[in-house]
């Protein structure tokens, strides 16, 4: 229970009251500590929130090389995870650009590549693809060998696995499994007395506790012979940071420069209209180059071929082919006769009501408004009139489905929808096309495009405005050829609570969770150097990792996560995060409460400021995937990039009202000159003022009359986004790393921060009753006249 502390004046100075109250928490603080880690009884500094950032690498190099000589003598008892010596040892995940060379479809060759580096192959799937091995049976088999007819199977076996693999005592990322593999063990046990048969009894077999179910026609003291599945070994497999990956060639802030044949890799998959997806798998143990191995991957099964400058236990990119998706029924349709609403021109769309759904319509070329047309659009279930649409938070914007691939469009409404004259008739409204900049109506979309990088398990990709009327989202989530939602599914959760839309939500992301068989990801963090800990574990993870069941432990503490332990440590961390002395944030200039993105990140964090920034997003994906709270309120537009919903000048006044009024005012005004403008905006950081273009040549092109809407939109995309651009990638590419953008389709930007974060009460009577008080407030407390609850 937090303990509050009311301090009031006394006889002695200010100085001496504040001592007095700094020594008692300072006491209260190693007292805690002492009860959490014994072993740990000295003070230790605390560099994890105050330290500066860019320190990070330099005291994780010290570290390095302080523990050079224990690595070694690790490395050398771990024989199960080393090459042989005639092979390249397995790369450094940290630092440099990886070197990776492509291979031809099945050739089982490579291009000449260094000696120790990641290799890219193409996969292929199996011809024949050989059986799967069987799993172990978890039950033992059991004969009797005096007065018995056989045996019978069903006992149940309690085992306790051994850990093996790495040492968890370090701060960092494990990849935990769990194998039963090796030759079944056969014991002889007696039956106790007492136990009458078909009762179940305990024995012990070795090191294991099992229970043996008694067969009918044994008796107390007959020996039995009990077969056991190999004993459980739980592996724990250390990972190391992957470097971020440049897209836009711009190195600096945590980000390395894209190899040439990753650059091939996304060339490839770009003009062949889809995006480029690698995964990173080892090589099994006993394979060497040029024999075949299967692996599975996002649900199908490929035939690798090893390439020639790799081997066992070995990490291999794989390049498999386009995913095929699970084939979809011939839906049912229904035809629907509509008339083109007045004012909509040939190849113009328009937005109607139809069964309940809002989609959009195309008019042909040959029609004039009044004339009546046909379409055929699938009969979705779908629950009373749903509108995906929010006109009062979007500035008249709204969220349609088309027609064509049922993906969802934003679409602004010309004008009031004209309403059905007739039961049955459809609602029809003209769609307003935007050719024109408007500074009332006007509203920009991020688009995401994203890249493979260096890293299997780090992508990349580009992030840019454009406008609302061009963002489309996919109604449908495919995974592991598993269709886990529709267009239909969307539809009837649209308009219920946020209780149900939550409860919606979290079931996807159950269906998206890893299974405990499949292994799950332990943390390691060590409380004074939180922040540090944290950002080289997570940002070890793949994309699959970051979707297995997390289990966070704070070195030298002992206890078991049962969820107290991942709540504080997304609370603590994120904190630290937000903190705008850290300078990843600073506090919006309209609102105090709510942090907006330092646009001088680079300068206070010059070496890993994207990393942290990509690392936020992590957090916060996991965050809401887990239903667990962060410790920060962001500005609103950012919220809207999170779930791609239009940006409106309307944003722009929330985030700096004095900014909105000023290009307000220049819309009123009839003679720009005297303004003495061009297409350049001036920053100031830390005391130097620097001048920065708004569009190519900017400085060189003055505002006037004719061009004010081409200002008035370069400014709002400089202040939404291009301002702070990569800060913005990194964030969106980690959240969505972990949350598919289609689930998300059902939230609004007030809904997804409410999840987020929470709601920021206070609760007043367990304030009041915790508190202490002190110096004049101490004899009476909270009866005190100047004490008012």
């Amino acid at each position: 229970m937090p303990i509050f502390r009311i301090v009031g004046g006394s006889n002695s100075s200010n100085n001496n009251t504040r001592s007095s109250f700094t020594d008692a928490t300072n006491n209260n603080n190693v007292g805690a500590n002492n009860g959490n880690n014994n072993a740990n009884s000295t003070a230790r500094p605390n560099p994890g929130r105050h330290m500066y950032p860019g320190q990070r690498l330099a005291a994780a190099a010290a570290a390095g090389r302080s523990s050079l000589s224990n690595m070694s003598m690790n490395s050398s008892n771990s024989s199960s995870n080393t090459a042989p010596s005639t092979l390249p040892s397995v790369p450094g995940r940290v630092g440099g650009s990886l070197s990776m060379s492509l291979n031809n479809t099945g050739s089982g060759s490579s291009s000449s590549a260094a000696r120790g580096q990641m290799i890219l192959q193409q996969a292929t799937p199996p011809m024949n693809p050989p059986p799967l091995n069987p799993a172990a049976s978890s039950s033992s088999s059991v004969s009797s060998s005096a007065g018995g007819d056989g045996g019978v199977n069903s006992s149940n076996v309690v085992v306790r696995g051994t850990n093996v693999g790495g040492d968890t005592g370090r701060p960092g990322a494990y990849s935990v499994t769990r194998t039963t593999t090796g030759p079944a063990q056969v014991y002889r046990v007696t039956v106790p007395p007492g136990v009458r048969p078909n009762t179940e009894f305990t024995v012990h077999a070795g090191a294991r506790r099992v229970r043996v179910r008694c067969p009918p026609s044994s008796r107390p003291g007959h020996s039995l012979q009990i077969t056991l599945p190999p004993e459980p070994i739980t592996h724990h497999q250390p990972l190391k940071m992957a470097p971020l990956t440049s897209a836009t060639g711009e190195v600096g802030g945590g980000c390395v420069a894209m190899t040439p044949e990753v650059q091939k890799v996304n060339q490839a998959a770009t003009e062949s209209g889809g995006t480029a997806q690698t995964f990173l798998v080892t090589i099994p143990p006993n394979i060497y180059p040029g024999m075949q191995f299967t692996v599975n991957v996002n649900g199908q099964r490929f035939m690798v071929t090893c390439p020639s400058n790799a081997g066992p236990n070995m990490k291999v990119r794989i390049v498999p082919p386009t995913q095929r998706e699970e084939p979809m029924a011939a839906p049912k349709t229904q035809v629907f006769e509509v008339a083109v609403p007045a004012g909509v021109r040939p190849n113009q769309p328009f937005t109607l009501m139809a069964n309940g759904q809002r989609v959009l319509v195309t008019c042909p070329p040959s029609v004039v408004p009044g004339q009546k047309i046909r379409f055929q659009l699938p009969v979705q279930q779908v629950i009373g009139n749903i509108q995906l649409s929010y006109e009062s938070e979007t500035g008249g914007w709204c969220r349609t489905i088309r027609v064509t691939d049922l993906k969802f469009q934003w679409v602004r409404v010309n004008g009031k929808q004209q309403e059905p004259q007739h039961e049955g008739d459809n609602a029809e409204a003209a769609v307003d096309n935007m050719e024109t900049f408007d500074f009332s109506k006007s509203a920009y979309v991020r688009k995401i495009h994203m890249l493979e990088g260096n890293d299997a398990r780090m992508r990349t990709g580009t992030v840019e405005l454009v406008p609302a009327q061009d963002a489309v989202v996919d109604s449908r989530l495919v995974y592991h050829n598993r269709t886990l939602l529709s267009y239909a599914d969307i539809a009837n959760v649209q308009g219920k609570s946020l209780e149900e839309k939550t409860s919606w939500f979290q079931s996807i992301c159950t269906q998206l969770t890893a299974e405990w068989d499949e292994g799950h990801v332990k943390l390691v963090v060590r409380r004074h150097s939180l922040l540090n800990d944290s950002v080289d574990a997570v940002m070890s993870l793949g994309r699959e990792d970051l979707r297995k069941r997390w289990r966070v432990e704070f070195l030298g503490e002992p206890g078991i996560d049962a969820g107290g332990v991942t709540r504080e440590w997304f609370q603590l961390v994120t904190e630290q995060l937000f903190d705008p002395d850290f300078g990843l944030w600073l506090s919006s200039v309209n609102n105090q409460m709510c942090m907006t993105i330092n646009p001088a990140s680079n300068i206070s964090c010059p070496d890993d400021h994207l990393v942290y920034f990509r690392f936020l997003g992590r957090v916060m994906g996991r965050a809401l995937f887990d239903r667990q709270l962060i410790k920060g309120h962001m500005v609103r537009h950012l919220y809207k990039h999170l779930l791609g919903w239009p940006i409106t000048f309307e944003d722009l006044e929330a985030q700096d009202e004095g900014y909105y009024q000023s290009l307000k005012k220049f819309t009123t005004m009839q003679d720009l000159s005297c303004m003495c403008l061009d297409f350049t905006i001036t920053e100031e950081t830390m005391g130097v003022r620097r001048d920065v273009e708004l569009i190519p040549g900017g400085n060189m092109k003055e505002v006037t009359a004719e061009n004010l809407p081409e200002y008035l939109e370069a400014n709002l995309r400089y202040r939404m986004l291009d301002r702070t651009k990569p800060q913005i990638t990194e964030l969106l590419l980690g959240f969505f790393d972990i949350i598919p953008e289609p689930a998300l389709t059902i939230f609004d930007p007030n809904e997804i921060e409410l999840i987020l974060c929470g709601l920021p009460t206070i609760d007043i009577d367990d304030w009041e009753l915790n508190s202490i008080y002190s110096g004049l407030f101490e004899s009476k407390g909270k009866r005190d006249k100047v004490v008012d609850w």
